[in-house]
């Protein structure tokens, strides 16, 4: 960029940092979220619940297919 659109650009610079700082977050929350690890443990929280009675065979398998979905997601290569 040349100085002259620098300094064009220069009162939208809090913007574009703010939006730098929500894209950073959002990277970090959707890695913790979808971390196979994270995702093989609410699984096996979700089977105890099952086995406990806490929840129905629809909510387990609509959630088990979610999760499974997520682990398949994160395991993917990206590209």
């Amino acid at each position: 960029m040349g100085v002259l659109s620098e300094i064009a650009l220069l009162p939208l610079a809090p913007v574009r940092g703010v939006v730098w700082v929500a894209e950073c977050l959002r990277d970090a929350a959707e890695r913790e979220t979808c971390h196979p690890s994270v995702v093989r443990a609410r699984l096996a929280a979700l089977n105890e619940a099952l086995e406990s009675g806490a929840i129905g065979p629809e909510e387990f398998d609509r959630e088990e297919d979610r999760l499974l979905d997520l682990l398949e997601r994160g395991t993917t290569p990206r590209g």
